[in-house]
């Protein structure tokens, strides 16, 4: 049987989220938690410029970084 995570379970970065460093990076659950928002409009907010763009940090790894979202959400 294959391993599913609890789609309600909330991921330890978002649980932390304030005391992770700027330097950290988060990846989308956690994006879509904080603006509480489906995967889709995550990206269109993306495309708008209402929250900043995510990284790759390598070919099927995005993230977003957590000094620019705090900055986006404050404004």
């Amino acid at each position: 049987m294959a391993h599913r995570t609890d789609p309600t379970a909330i991921p330890g970065a978002l649980k932390h989220f304030d005391s992770l460093p700027d330097s950290a990076n988060v990846r989308q659950p956690v994006v879509q938690a904080l603006y509480c928002c489906s995967s889709a409009t995550v990206w269109r907010m993306v495309k708008r410029g209402t929250i900043p763009a995510p990284r790759k940090l390598s070919e099927r790894v995005t993230a977003w970084n957590v000094g620019e979202l705090r900055k986006a959400l404050a404004s």
